[in-house]
């Protein structure tokens, strides 16, 4: 592919607490427990996931 970035999504803050949507997106991510980390590739739907809940997770490029 010509887009080989890859960027890691960490969850820093909990879900409880937050809109159902919120914690759907933080799960679609493939999030759980606080601390855990995984790797994607950048493209428009997941950095929309990641802007939808910026206040939750730190992003970092690999």
């Amino acid at each position: 592919m010509a887009n080989d970035k890859k960027i890691r999504v960490r969850l820093v803050r909990s879900t409880i607490g937050r809109i159902p949507v919120q914690r759907a997106t933080v799960r679609s991510l493939g999030l759980k427990k606080i601390g855990s980390s995984v790797e994607h590739s950048v493209n428009p739907a997941v950095m929309g996931m990641i802007k939808k809940v910026a206040h939750l997770v730190d992003v970092e490029e690999i």
